[in-house]
């Protein structure tokens, strides 16, 4: 048995020893009841009423596989970061692009385009949804809000598609950046009212700025890769700053995560030191489920207050890990990080898009319960 068993203590606010990153199979009435809506079968408050009926019953779900903090499963969206942009003002829904390439795989083709200044107001359909979130899960539970974070919204933007549309509104980058920052202030602030103390940015475009492919791409074209980490970093810590105390802010941190496959390799090092530097930030949810995650060495650019969140445990594959081996790997990572300082998770959600990875409800669950196991095993 691991020296690790039993070293370590409980947590009383989130990130919890036992946690998700926040999506999950889209139960099939749920799917059969959005493309009827699609298709103009039923209407959209029907729609709702099957997403709030099986959003319900996944909150059960959660606290009955014994997690302590709970999300909506992403139910109501299509995409895990794209819906939410479409909510801010100044954007809409654009399907004229090419889809996201991932390894042997490529998305539906959509995206998120100016049509004015950016900015949030309290009609984001995702208030409402937090606030049903909120009252399904009730106070036994903590309701976490999930989030594209600020540079993944700056990063949808910059794609060349859409480059136009910001040229259009914006006179500089400073003045984008200012907006972008603003918008997701005020809808943190929203989301806080809303009685949100709990939430979380979903990342990708630093999993981008690990894969040396990318990068040398990124290079050829004259950009200057170190300059672009540091504005990513700037942006989301614009939009993180001066929140209330008792909020806890977390990002979410891998590399592609669609019907099963990935979209970039490498370990964290080339960006660990920016990324891990950002102010205000309680944890980070960090991809560690394959090789191409690399080793446990970036952690040791963790500030002192900041807990990481393992993701050791795949959400592309039903099959459980070794246990053995995943006592192994904490071990390894507690050379650069007290035990106390660790919890564990998927890498990621269980569908970060309504399509989904390829696995079953039931091994999604088992998934869950096989981490919530070893949690026990080393945190009392």
């Amino acid at each position: 048995m691991s020296q690790i068993t039993k070293a370590g203590t409980e947590r009383s606010v989130t990130p919890y020893r036992f946690d998700v990153v926040g999506s999950f199979l889209r139960p099939e009435a749920l799917k059969q009841a959005r493309a009827k809506f699609q298709a103009g079968e039923i209407t959209e408050a029907e729609l709702t009423k099957v997403e709030d009926r099986e959003i319900i019953r996944l909150v059960e779900k959660q606290k009955e596989v014994g997690l302590k903090a709970v999300t909506d499963g992403e139910f109501r969206r299509s995409w895990w970061h794209l819906d939410f942009m479409w909510g801010l003002d100044g954007v809409e829904k654009a399907s004229d692009v090419k889809g996201y390439p991932f390894q042997g795989e490529t998305t539906r083709g959509e995206t998120a385009r100016l049509v004015g200044k950016i900015g949030f107001s309290s009609s984001h359909p995702f208030v409402a949804h937090y606030q049903f979130l909120k009252q399904a899960a009730g106070d036994d539970v903590v309701a976490r809000q999930t989030i594209p974070a600020p540079a993944q919204f700056l990063s949808e933007l910059y794609r060349p598609e859409n480059k136009a549309a910001i040229d259009q509104f914006y006179s500089s980058e400073e003045e984008l950046v200012k907006d972008i920052a603003k918008a997701y202030h005020d809808a943190i602030l929203a989301f806080y009212e809303a009685g949100c103390r709990s939430i979380q940015l979903d990342d990708c475009t630093w999993g981008m700025l690990c894969d040396k492919n990318y990068l040398e791409a990124k290079q050829q074209a004259g950009v200057n890769v170190a300059d672009t980490a540091k504005l990513y970093a700037k942006l989301n810590e614009l939009a993180v700053s001066s929140l209330p105390s008792d909020l806890i802010v977390t990002t979410h941190v891998c590399r592609g995560n669609y019907h099963s496959t990935w979209a970039s390799s490498g370990g964290y090092e080339p960006i660990a030191e920016t990324l891990l530097g950002i102010d205000n930030i309680s944890g980070y949810y960090l991809e560690f489920d394959t090789d191409r995650a690399g080793d446990f060495k970036p952690l040791r650019f963790l500030k002192e207050d900041q807990q990481v969140v393992l993701g050791l445990f795949s959400s592309k594959i039903g099959e459980l890990e070794s246990k053995e081996e995943i006592f192994k790997r904490i071990e390894e990572a507690t050379e650069y990080v007290d035990i106390n300082r660790i919890c564990l998770s998927p890498q990621c959600g269980f569908a970060s898009t309504e399509e989904g990875n390829i696995l079953t409800e039931e091994q999604q669950w088992n998934k869950l319960a096989f981490i919530k196991e070893i949690a026990e095993q080393i945190w009392q």
